[in-house]
């Protein structure tokens, strides 16, 4: 009786084995990935014993999944209740007779990556309208001086130097600066017609944003291939590619050049309508090349939500100006340099602490939109599994990953009821990359960490999509 029941174990076992072993064997046959790479890690979460490796230890580029590193380290080094603040505040004297500064009114950043984001409308409200009133609440009514924006809590260098010149015009491309506002982002209103020709901008918003643009924008077929091409405080750019036909209200979104300046300018402008006259230009600190040396008097301070809420974001919407916030404040925190050199060193760091092996690891930016980051999914896993085990804010960094087809970037992917509750991960993607990591469920109640890259093929992405599902559909039937 018990080699009757060890011989069906044995052959039950075995028979899972080959089902995956088959998946995965599809998987790479496909004709897709005849020059692709492919490194594939799937583990016991609870011992971290292996399930299935391909390659894992193939460094490949990782696009968003990138996210999942930063997004960890900031949780354990800076904590989920971890805010940034942001103050306005005067320099000089107030006649209280007169209601007059003789001095300037200055926003001095403090590194938020959600200041006055749409993901956080309760939070920020009506904040410039805030200032504004607080502003005359102390008895301000005219200032014989500037709005001057304090950028200097990071570095000069909003965009990490790897980054490709066809992102960084786009909103998704916005670098960060130690006074963001708005996700960096502003939207280029277009209406359409078929003829190509009759392309035109309707509006900006906000309108502070606008400058000059070169117009290569045509009008065609239905799909967004638009392009804003802008460098970093610029006051020009161009826009190339294409956008749809017969479109009442088309929005093509940037990336804000020169935040700091917007918010000043915003800023005085509002003061003004409101009746207080100000009698210089705005400005900010880099352009005046000199940081601000007289002390500042506090008017308000706007807080942020606490760190977990902007991960959640972050790794929900894949959002990557939060996240090159999050490598820089730790570069600011633990090397005492705002920049992405040193938010990356304290990676690293943190990263061999943890028993993470980091010589595969090539880590250029925060939120993996470098081309030239890569990674290994087998010490991605083992990341992952530190946060599972060893982590202090586990629950957080997990509700942090979007669910099999419900929400996030995963709302479209994993919609076969076998993932439903049980499979939480974060993709990636850019040209030619596709990228999974995250935790699951087998049916058998097993908890799996696992981890997927796959670089250089060509064609759309459906196919290689439909790949992985089915590999780990299959793990989570029969393992």
């Amino acid at each position: 009786m018990c080699r009757t029941l060890l011989s069906i174990l044995i052959a039950f076992f075995t028979l899972c084995s080959f089902s995956q072993e088959k998946a995965l064997e599809q998987f790479l046959a496909d004709s897709s990935l005849v020059h692709a790479s492919v490194s594939i890690c799937v583990a016991d979460a609870v011992t971290l014993q292996p399930v299935m490796e391909y390659n894992s230890g193939k460094s490949l580029a990782p696009a968003s999944i990138m996210k999942l590193i930063t997004s960890a380290v900031a949780l354990e080094l800076l904590g989920a209740q971890y805010t940034f603040k942001t103050v306005l505040g005067y320099t000089g004297t107030i006649n209280k007779q007169s209601g007059k500064l003789t001095g300037d009114i200055v926003i001095r950043g403090g590194g938020d990556p959600a200041l006055g984001s749409d993901y956080f409308p309760d939070h920020y409200k009506n904040f410039m309208d805030n200032w504004v009133k607080e502003i005359k609440n102390i008895g301000i009514k005219k200032i014989k001086g500037r709005v001057i924006a304090d950028d200097s809590y990071y570095d000069f260098m909003p965009v990490p130097s790897k980054w490709l010149w066809e992102d960084i015009g786009n909103y998704y491309g916005a670098g960060a600066n130690g006074l963001s506002v708005f996700d960096n982002t502003y939207e280029i209103h277009f209406k359409t017609s078929t003829d190509s020709s009759q392309l035109f901008i309707k509006e900006i918003v906000p309108h502070e944003c606008s400058f000059e643009f070169s117009n290569w924008l045509i009008a065609s077929g239905t799909s967004d291939e638009g392009y804003v091409f802008a460098a970093p405080y610029s006051k020009n750019g161009w826009l190339a590619g294409s956008i749809p036909v017969n479109m009442e209200d088309f929005v093509l979104k940037a990336s804000i050049t020169d935040p700091p300046s917007l918010i000043s300018k915003m800023i005085s402008e509002k003061l003004k309508t409101a009746g207080i006259h100000v009698s210089e230009e705005p400005t900010t600190v880099r352009l005046e090349k000199k940081f601000i040396a007289e002390p500042i008097v506090t008017i308000a301070e706007t807080v942020s939500p606490q760190l977990s809420d902007i991960i959640d974001v972050l790794n929900h919407e894949s959002v990557n100006l939060y996240a090159e916030h999050l490598i820089k404040e730790l570069g600011k925190k633990f090397k005492n340099s705002g920049s992405t050199v040193a938010g990356v060193k304290t990676i690293n760091e943190f990263l061999i602490s943890a028993g993470i092996k980091t010589d595969g690891l090539f880590i250029e930016d925060g939120s993996g939109l470098s081309p030239v980051n890569a990674i290994n999914t087998r010490e991605l896993v083992n990341l992952l599994f530190y946060m599972k085990n060893k982590g202090q804010y586990f629950t957080e960094y997990l509700n942090s990953l979007p669910d099999a087809g419900k929400n996030g970037t995963l709302k479209n992917y994993f919609k076969d009821a076998v993932f439903d509750s049980r499979f939480k991960a974060k993709s990636g993607s850019m040209t030619r990359v596709r990228s999974y990591a995250g935790y699951f469920t087998t049916l058998s109640g097993k908890q799996m960490i696992f981890s997927i890259i796959i670089n250089n093929y060509p064609g759309p992405s459906k196919n290689i999509i439909q790949g992985i599902e089915e590999i780990f559909k299959e793990i989570i039937v029969n393992k």
